[in-house]
């Protein structure tokens, strides 16, 4: 994905004067779509995805319900009181929220930190315990935090609870299979665009526990400047649950030239991939995340994604490993080091037969697919499930 500029660009001042222009008639298009009876959600989520999102947090707190579908009742209703020491989440989300402090804007007062923080944890624990169903991660808190900023504490529980039960919800199983699944969809989506970095990567074995912290915090933990992070909110919202992962997938691809610059290193590959820039073009690249999951929709890449399953089903422990920060490098270098002498093993007593690379994959990929039938099946009732809900909208006119 090229970073070059395109000649002939406006000045500065004809450019601030044409986004001031744009901005005014964002604005009215928004009130027009929130004004009209129905509410236009369809107009609402092309706002959301188009370029600068939807602009101010006052329109966010007026849209963000309506891209959710949260009814305004349940709006209206006040957040009831939760017993925090008998709670079983109580402890880990006071230390998650006790790191936090960076999430909150800088300068803002002791006092005023202190009682949104105090917000955070009820938000979390009220939303675990009317969902029992649901089980707390750590990065949850980062999600969280980015809609009490926005919304204030009640419209957060809200909307935090239906997105819960939606978007967020395959993160929220008792294990990380799915989590790990939809991880999956990554290395299919880099192969279609730019099949060298995919190999680069591939022979690098970097695997994709790099991405983990973007995708379960919707970026919110990597990113400082909160103006990116509610720009990607904006998106994420009037999109399907599976677009975060597009979303990674092209900032890997936009890092072209660094990845494939980089030694050939498990290590030295995901040091590179897991420091995200702070200065991304990420209007441009909402954008091409659009583009990708129209020509590459989920549906295409999830026998891709199922065979992933299968050959990472050895390394589900390193997810675990990585979900509670602990660095993965060396764990992953050992479990390919001791699936490699297993096939090696196999080879020994074997016939081979020697085949060019691009053959080797595919009969590779064959061979897994061919031996996880069972497995696959699930992966496919995850996408299915995702699918099912998710509203069928001409997003990317």
């Amino acid at each position: 994905m090229s970073k070059s500029r395109g000649a002939g660009a406006s000045s500065p001042v004809n450019g601030k004067q044409d986004w001031d222009t744009k901005r005014k008639r964002k604005i009215a298009d928004i009130a027009h779509a929130l004004s009209a009876s129905p509410v236009d959600v369809a107009a609402l989520r092309r706002m959301a995805i188009s370029e600068g999102g939807l602009l101010t947090d006052e329109l966010r707190c007026q849209v963000w319900p309506r891209l959710l579908n949260v009814p305004p009742h349940v709006l209206e209703q006040e957040p009831e009181t939760v017993e925090r020491e008998d709670n079983k989440d109580y402890n880990q989300v006071l230390l998650d929220v006790q790191r936090s402090l960076r999430r909150f804007p800088p300068g803002m007062p002791d006092e005023q930190r202190e009682g949104l923080q105090e917000e955070l944890i009820d938000i979390i624990l009220v939303v675990l315990k009317r969902n029992p169903q649901l089980h707390y991660y750590q990065g949850y808190h980062d999600i969280v935090v980015t809609f009490l900023l926005v919304l204030g504490e009640r419209l957060a529980t809200a909307l935090v609870e239906k997105l819960s039960t939606h978007h967020l919800r395959d993160f929220m199983d008792p294990t990380m299979d799915n989590t790990k699944h939809i991880l999956n969809y990554l290395m299919p989506i880099i192969e279609r665009v730019n099949p060298e970095v995919h190999d680069f990567m591939e022979q690098a074995e970097v695997g994709t526990v790099f991405a983990l912290s973007w995708l379960i915090t919707w970026f919110g933990h990597v990113l400082s400047d909160f103006r990116h992070v509610v720009r990607l909110y904006d998106f994420f919202l009037a999109c399907h649950p599976l677009m975060p992962i597009y979303f990674a997938a092209v900032i890997v691809l936009y890092r072209e030239e660094e990845v494939l610059e980089c030694e050939c290193d498990m290590a030295m590959v995901h040091h590179l991939l897991s420091q995200i820039p702070q200065d991304l073009p990420y209007e441009m690249l909402i954008s091409r995340a659009g583009d990708l999951f129209v020509q590459f929709p989920p549906s295409e890449l999830a026998r891709e994604a199922a065979a992933h399953d299968s050959m990472a089903a050895s390394t589900f422990k390193d997810f675990d490993l990585a979900s509670t920060q602990q660095r993965p490098d060396s764990v992953l270098r050992r479990r390919r080091r001791q699936k490699q002498a297993a096939l090696e093993r196999s080879a020994a007593n074997a016939v081979v037969t020697v085949a060019q690379p691009s053959t080797t994959r595919r009969l590779v990929r064959l061979a897994v697919m061919g031996l996880t039938v069972a497995l696959g099946a699930a992966a496919f009732a995850v996408v299915n499930s995702a699918l099912q809900w998710a509203p069928k909208l001409d997003l990317f006119p």
